[in-house]
């Protein structure tokens, strides 16, 4: 079994394909997408559509992002309609057609995304995890929001974390977490990043 891991892809289509083309596809492969499928590119309905096509000649896992938090919570909570309105939220309006038709369109999708997924090796996740809480005790807009606390600090899991939503130029690889978001959707030139995880070997495929 090989994990193929996608994250950030922001409403990026063909970067999206331009990965998946370069991977020579196994039966027993297992994608995790963690999250921000949809905001900023011109495409999320069809990054939606591709990675629920997907889902159907191979296991998937999908996971909650920051963008889809927002997006969910943004007819309650005035906090999040401000961030979706700022980050990228219209170009996922006019990518549906309209906001109402997100919802009836994809809305089982977005709600019954995962907060994170987790094996024996690994932890994958959004943002990350708050090291000063034990994972079943983690606030969930921690799992999809936090950065430097837990980028710059050792957590205690025994697996290793793989995660995005903060983007760096080139892969960021330690000993106990790797990030794989290098900006994809929110500059023109940011490559999107596949990592592969087979057997202990971490191999990145890029757009």
């Amino acid at each position: 079994m090989r994990y193929i891991v996608i994250t950030d892809i922001h409403g990026e289509r063909e970067k999206l394909d331009s990965v998946l083309s370069q991977i020579e596809m196994r039966p027993d492969d297992v994608f995790v997408f963690m999250g921000d499928y949809i905001d900023r590119g011109p495409d999320s309905r069809g990054v939606v559509d591709r990675i629920i096509e997907l889902g159907e000649t191979h296991k998937c896992v999908y996971l909650m992002g920051s963008h889809e938090y927002a997006l969910l919570h943004a007819k309650t909570d005035d906090y999040y309609q401000f961030l979706f309105d700022n980050y990228g939220g219209p170009a996922t309006v006019r990518s549906y057609g309209s906001f109402e038709n997100i919802f009836k369109v994809h809305g089982d999708f977005f709600r019954n995304l995962k907060f994170y997924y987790l094996t024996d090796k690994y932890l994958f996740v959004h943002a990350g995890i708050n090291p000063d809480y034990p994972l079943e005790e983690q606030d969930e807009t921690d799992l999809v929001y936090i950065r430097s606390k837990f980028i710059y600090s050792k957590h205690k899991l025994p697996q290793k974390i793989i995660f995005g939503h903060t983007e760096f130029d080139a892969p960021l690889v330690q000993n106990d977490k790797i990030c794989i978001d290098l900006g994809c959707g929110k500059y023109p030139d940011a490559h999107l990043c596949a990592l592969i995880l087979d057997n202990g070997k971490e191999e990145f495929i890029y757009s």
